[in-house]
């Protein structure tokens, strides 16, 4: 198995539409805890990656599999906000369901160019 420094490229952590860090500034800013981030993580392309060669960001991620994977996350994503946000019960209104269907496309977008 090749050397995970010896991959140039940023990568997407598999599965990830949240960030690991944003959980952990969450948890300190409410509990005063602070969480230790993981030093490898797994990526959507397959491979085990140190945690700081990972990014949320589409401009960041030069990794063209996680790429893909992370736009058709948010594109299906998007979906499925927009099909839930009319619904009875649902906890958010039908425009704050289409500007965040409309946010995630926009992310897809991003990670497509």
């Amino acid at each position: 198995m090749a050397n995970p420094s010896d991959d140039p490229h940023i990568h997407v952590e598999a599965g990830a539409l949240r960030s690991r860090a944003a959980e952990r500034n969450m948890l300190a800013a409410t509990f005063g805890l602070a969480a230790q981030l993981p030093a490898e993580v797994p990526t959507a392309c397959g491979r085990r990656v140190p945690y700081a060669m990972t990014s949320t960001l589409p401009e960041s991620v030069t990794c063209l599999p996680c790429r893909e994977h992370a736009g058709e996350r948010h594109r299906r994503f998007a979906d499925q906000v927009e099909a839930l946000g009319p619904g009875p019960g649902s906890p958010f209104s039908d425009r704050d369901a289409a500007t965040s269907a409309a946010a995630h496309r926009d992310i897809a977008r991003r990670f497509a160019s």
